[in-house]
C-alpha cells in the first residue's frame, strides 16, 4: 500500500520530513508572533481606554464615532477665553496661568556658616528655621496664590474640548497684564514693571514682602488628542485602566508616540496571517509527500490552517473570546478537511 513505509530509510530521504517540520514551525511561529504582537498592542491600548479610530485633521463629530476613542488632529479655537477674575486680566488663548512670587530671605548652605540672601520666591519660606533668623524674618502667609484659568469653551475641528483636555494643554508663553483693566483697589497697590505686576514702592529695589505677579498663557496652536467621543465633546475615558483616559500633546503626534508604553502593532497583519499558512503549507506538503509518496492539494493546506488555527484560539483565548471561537472554528475546518483527506487516501 502506498501507506506504508519502506524498511530502511536514506539520508536523503529524512531529510524530507525534517525539512517540512521545520518549515511548518516557521509558518506556525510566524502566526503566533503576528497574533501575539496584536494581543500586546490591545490589551495596552485598552489600559487607555480602548481601540483608537484615526480621525486625524478630518475628524468631525460623527453618530459612528459615539462611545469610541478618536485621535484628531487640528487647531485650538478658543469661543469663551479664560479670565482672571481678581486681576481682571484676560487672554484670547486657552489657558492663563497667574504667578505670584514674593521677596523673601533664604538660607544658604555651602558647608560653612550659612548666608541669606533677598530674592523672589513662589513658596512661602519658613525663616524661624533659619540658623539665624534674626535680620531675616519673612512674612508668615502669601496674601495672594497663583492660579490656573481655563477657557470655557474651546473647540478642535468642531469637537468640544472637555474641561480636563484643556486644563491638559501645554507650552506657554509670557503675556503682558494689562494695567488699565485692573480693579480700582489692586492698581493702587500694583505698578508695572518688565512684565510684571509689583507692589514695590521703587519696583527696581524690591522689600521683603514685596510681591511681584506675572501671566502666561497657553497659545493657541495645533494639537493632537486621543480621547473619548461623546456627543460633540471630546472627553476622558472614564473606565480607562491608565486613570486617565485621554492624551493630549502638540502638534501632529502619531499614536504610538502619544502612548509611550504601547508597542508598535505588526504591519499587515493579514499578508502575514496569509504567508504563516503558505508557509505552513509547503512544510506539511513536504510531510505529506514524505508519508503518502505524493502531494495531495486539500491535504496540506488543511493540516496547516487547523494547526495555525488551533495556535491563535489558545493564544487569544481570554484576550477576546469572539476571535479565539472565530480561530478554532477555523481549526475546526482545517481537521474537517484533513481527516476526509486522510480517509480517502487510505481507501486508494
Amino acid at each position: 500500500m502506498s501507506g506504508e513505509r519502506k524498511p530502511s530509510l536514506s539520508i536523503r530521504e529524512l531529510l524530507l520530513p525534517a525539512l517540512g517540520a521545520v518549515i511548518l514551525l516557521i509558518g506556525v511561529g510566524v502566526a503566533a508572533v503576528t497574533e501575539k504582537g496584536q494581543i500586546d498592542y490591545r490589551t495596552q491600548i485598552k489600559r487607555h481606554g480602548g481601540d483608537v479610530l484615526d480621525l486625524g485633521s478630518n475628524g468631525r463629530p460623527d453618530a459612528d464615532e459615539q462611545g469610541y476613542m478618536v485621535r484628531v488632529v487640528g487647531p485650538l479655537q478658543v469661543v469663551e477665553a479664560p479670565l482672571d477674575t481678581q486681576f481682571n486680566q484676560q487672554a484670547n488663548q486657552p489657558v492663563l496661568i497667574r504667578h505670584v512670587q514674593m521677596f523673601q530671605w533664604h538660607e544658604i548652605r555651602y558647608g560653612g556658616p550659612p548666608t541669606y540672601e533677598l530674592d523672589w520666591q513662589d513658596k512661602l519660606i519658613d525663616s524661624s528655621r533659619f540658623e539665624h533668623p534674626e535680620g531675616h524674618a519673612n512674612p508668615t502667609q502669601f496674601p495672594l496664590a497663583g492660579a490656573q484659568f481655563d477657557a470655557g469653551l474651546v473647540r478642535l475641528n468642531d469637537f468640544v474640548l472637555a474641561p480636563a483636555l484643556v486644563h491638559a494643554l501645554s507650552g506657554t508663553q509670557p503675556i503682558s497684564p494689562d494695567l488699565r483693566s485692573l480693579p480700582s483697589n489692586l492698581a493702587a497697590s500694583f505698578s508695572l514693571y518688565n512684565d510684571h505686576l509689583v507692589t514695590s514702592a521703587v519696583p527696581s529695589n524690591p522689600q521683603p514682602g514685596d510681591l511681584r505677579v506675572s501671566w502666561e498663557a497657553v497659545p493657541v496652536q495645533a494639537i493632537t488628542v486621543i480621547a473619548k467621543v461623546d456627543g460633540n465633546k471630546l472627553g476622558p475615558a472614564t473606565d480607562a485602566a491608565d486613570g486617565v483616559g485621554f492624551a493630549v500633546q502638540e502638534g501632529d503626534v502619531p499614536l504610538v508616540d502619544m502612548f509611550p508604553d504601547l508597542p508598535l502593532p505588526p504591519d499587515y497583519r493579514w499578508l502575514r496571517r496569509i504567508f504563516s499558512v503558505l508557509l505552513a503549507t509547503i512544510g506539511t506538503t513536504l510531510l505529506v509527500r514524505w508519508h503518502y509518496e505524493s502531494i495531495d492539494p486539500i491535504l496540506a493546506p488543511s493540516i496547516a490552517i487547523s494547526v495555525i488555527g488551533a495556535v491563535d484560539s489558545v493564544l487569544w483565548l481570554g484576550h477576546d473570546n469572539l476571535l479565539a471561537s472565530s480561530w478554532f472554528g477555523v481549526a475546526l475546518v482545517g481537521i474537517a478537511l484533513t481527516a476526509w483527506r486522510v480517509r480517502a487516501l487510505r481507501a486508494r
